[in-house]
């Protein structure tokens, strides 16, 4: 069980009526010291010099001058100096602790005055040994609150730095789960949109074609519905502090998934595969799977049933993929206007990840995407160093 952190104002209390009482007995031994017998003004004022300091961290001046006040009437009636010392030196600290240097100066002073005012009336000590004390207890008084009062102002600093840090990271999480809705939606929701115009199409002349069409619709639509649960299940752990589930969006393994939904919207893809294919870390193989599935939905859009190639390579140090369309010269819109949030979450995930991507038109006609990204961080060093 979590135990609660006692308020300020308790603990100030607490040390006010601590610090009264041991004001009080060292005033019942003032006698044995040689000083006069506290009587019921000195117990008044000792009382005055001691309990305000539980409201210091609310008023440290107002504190500060009620203590010091008290004190000097108490040393000014020829009582123990010691007995009253406790409270002002602690009203000093909790000033230095809050105001600037020039106030906890001034304040530093007027205790000073006061020290060696008590010195002055005493017989039993020097004055340079009186305002040596006071210098030095001053001086360390001011020094410990001052340095209070900077890693307070640090702390403020570092927490506020936190919290925008904390900000700037939830506003990038938004804008990853927005592209992955834009990935999964605008994908899944053309190829449906291409097999209901085909099932329209051919409804009354070729009832096998319509029926493919709506099962290809029926299959694209659940695929789309649990993609969208995994993200949520996703969000959900996030908000409930719990770990992230291992792997909640599509990898590599499912592109021939990708393709053959492509084909049945009568795009003729072609997967090529180089190289052996191995597991890659999670954050590479989904970059790799959103890129083939934005451009696979790019040629859905713009070219239709223009042959596309997909092309995987495993190298040993990257992953290479590329889509390239022979689409009659025609060119998506958002390659030839330069922007589109499609382009725009391929080149951030590319970036996100160490790798490169470029998406252009080609020379014989068509477009392509060529996307390149390290398949680990030993591999970014290794490319780094080889193309330097």
């Amino acid at each position: 069980m979590r135990m609660r952190t006692p308020r300020p104002v308790t603990v100030d209390t607490l040390i006010a009526l601590a610090m009264t009482a041991t004001a009080v007995r060292l005033g019942q031994l003032s006698v044995a010291q040689g000083w006069p017998e506290l009587d019921a003004s000195a117990y008044v004022l000792l009382v005055l010099a001691h309990l305000p300091v539980a409201l210091r961290r609310r008023a440290p001046l107002v504190v500060f001058a009620v203590v010091q006040v008290a004190g000097i009437a108490y040393i000014g009636l020829g009582y123990w100096p010691v007995a009253s010392a406790f409270g002002s030196m602690l009203a000093l600290y909790t000033v230095a602790s809050v105001h600037p240097a020039r106030i906890a100066a001034g304040c530093a002073a007027v205790m000073t005055a006061k020290w060696v005012y008590a010195g002055v009336i005493s017989d039993s000590l020097s004055t340079g040994l009186v305002v040596g004390q006071a210098l030095l207890y001053c001086s360390v008084l001011v020094w410990s609150g001052t340095l209070a009062r900077r890693s307070h102002a640090l702390g403020q600093q570092l927490r506020a730095e936190q919290a925008e840090r904390a900000r700037r990271e939830v506003a990038a999480e938004r804008g990853r789960i927005a592209r992955e809705l834009h990935d999964v939606v605008a994908h899944h929701m053309s190829v449906i949109s291409v097999q209901a115009g085909l099932a329209r199409f051919v409804l009354d002349s070729d009832a096998t074609t319509a029926r493919d069409a709506l099962t290809t619709i029926e299959d694209t639509s659940t695929e789309a519905l649990e993609e969208l649960r995994r993200m949520l299940k996703v969000l959900r752990e996030h908000d409930l502090g719990g770990a992230e589930s291992a792997a909640p969006m599509p990898t590599l393994a499912r592109l021939d998934d990708l393709v053959q939904r492509v084909r049945a919207g009568g795009v003729p893809v072609e997967l090529n595969i180089q190289g052996t294919a191995r597991p890659l870390p999670p954050g590479v193989e989904l970059c790799a799977y959103r890129v083939v599935q934005e451009a696979l939905t790019n040629v859905l859009k713009h070219t239709h049933h223009a042959a596309t190639q997909v092309r995987l390579h495993y190298a040993k140090h990257e992953l290479t993929v590329s889509v390239t369309n022979g689409g009659e010269g025609k060119i998506p819109a958002i390659v030839s206007s330069g922007g589109g949030h499609g382009l725009i979450g391929m080149r951030e995930r590319a970036k996100l990840y160490g790798g490169t991507i470029s998406v252009g038109p080609c020379a014989e006609g068509g477009f392509a995407v060529s996307l390149t990204l390290p398949t680990s961080a030993t591999a970014a060093r290794w490319r780094d160093e080889r193309t330097r």
